[in-house]
C-alpha cells in the first residue's frame, strides 16, 4: 500500500469514528466538508432524515488560489442555508485537519453567520 493509500485509510477510520457521535438534525443539521487535490465541496446535511439541504463547491469558481476560492466558498454555503432559515449547524471535517483551506472554509462561514 502506498503513502497516499495509507493516508486516506487514515482519514476514512478517524471520519467513521467522529461521525459516530455527530449526528445532523432538522434543527441543527450537519456542514460536511470534502477536499480534493483540485476542489473542495461542503454540503448540509440532515441525517435523520438522509437529505442533502443545500450544497456548494469550487468546481466552477473564478478565483484562483485555494484559500481564496475556500472562504468563497464558506460564504455561498452560509448564504444557501440563510435562504433556508438554518442558522446553526453542527461542523463535520471529514477527518482532515483543522487546517488550511477546511478552517478558511469554516471561519468564512462563521463570519457569513452560521454558528458552531
Amino acid at each position: 500500500m502506498s503513502i497516499a493509500q495509507q493516508k486516506n485509510v487514515g482519514r476514512l477510520s478517524r471520519h467513521a469514528r467522529v461521525r459516530r457521535k455527530i449526528i445532523g438534525t432538522e434543527a441543527r443539521p450537519r456542514l460536511a466538508v470534502f477536499r480534493s487535490n483540485r476542489y473542495l465541496y461542503a454540503q448540509v446535511i440532515c441525517d435523520k432524515s438522509g437529505r442533502t439541504l443545500a450544497a456548494a463547491s469550487t468546481l466552477g469558481a473564478k478565483v484562483t488560489g485555494n484559500m481564496q476560492a475556500a472562504q468563497d466558498l464558506g460564504k455561498a454555503i452560509a448564504e444557501r442555508c440563510k435562504e433556508l432559515s438554518i442558522t446553526t449547524v453542527v461542523f463535520d471535517r471529514a477527518g482532515y485537519k483543522y487546517h488550511g483551506r477546511v478552517k478558511a472554509v469554516a471561519e468564512a462561514a462563521r463570519e457569513a453567520g452560521l454558528a458552531f
